[in-house]
């Protein structure tokens, strides 16, 4: 792979308890234990709330360009991604929910559009195979 961009962050402290840093210092945030865990959970932030903001935004600027090459207008969408922590057989997995909401859109272009992006998305490539997404449209 040629990289066209390179991101580099630093965790710190004791892991899910840490802190979590980019090298450029544009995130900068104190990691916390969730309740569901059995941490304090709190003001600080923890690794699946990373994972499911960095998924929604990957994806969602992956449904944008899927959208502007279908010249579909999509100004009002919106993903969020639900991502679950669980044990499995081998341990701990995680789990990914996409909701993607496409207003005005006739439901099979939605449908489309979403399935598109899930073939586009380089967070959809990373975890294919890996781990379960499943794709909602709302």
């Amino acid at each position: 792979m040629k990289a066209l961009y390179e991101a580099q962050a630093t965790a710190t402290g004791d892991g899910r308890n840490g802190h979590v840093r980019s090298s450029d210092g544009v995130l900068d945030n104190d990691l916390a234990m969730p309740q569901g865990l059995g941490g304090p959970g709190g003001a600080a932030t923890n690794p699946e709330q990373l994972f499911a903001a960095g998924y929604a935004a990957c994806f969602h600027g992956a449904l944008q360009l899927v959208a502007r090459q279908a010249k579909v207008d999509i100004k009002d969408s919106e993903v969020s991604a639900k991502v679950r922590i669980g044990k499995t057989e081998d341990g701990l997995g995680i789990a990914v929910t996409l909701q993607v909401s496409l207003p005005g859109l006739d439901r099979a272009v939605a449908e489309d559009l979403t399935a598109k992006a899930h073939q586009v998305c380089p967070y959809s490539h990373a975890t294919r195979g890996n781990i379960d997404v499943d794709l909602v449209v709302v």
